[in-house]
């Protein structure tokens, strides 16, 4: 139940703030259901280094979160792992 509540938060909340930020290229949002708790995992792309600190601030490997996270994450990483693209394919 929490897991469908924290999905919607991410859908109208999370998603939106990535999208108005400059620099911004794709995400995604996965999840992974146990018997007992959900895993989400982001992966977001950026055009570069500038458009990642136009999200998060100059502290860009820090994770971002909201308050509200907190009371629907059993954990939350306080810090995040950047890699560059050097190859890919269209689309998802």
């Amino acid at each position: 139940m929490d897991a469908d509540t924290y999905e919607r938060l991410i859908i109208e909340r999370d998603i939106p703030n990535y999208r108005k930020t400059e620099g911004f290229a794709k995400l995604l949002f996965l999840k992974r259901k146990a018997r007992n708790y959900t895993r989400f995992k982001l992966i977001s792309v950026w055009q570069d280094l500038a458009a990642i600190k136009n999200f998060t601030g100059e502290n860009y490997n820090a994770a971002v979160a909201y308050e509200t996270d907190r009371k629907y994450l059993a954990d939350f990483p306080g810090s995040v792992t950047h890699f560059e693209v050097f190859a890919g394919e269209p689309g998802v």
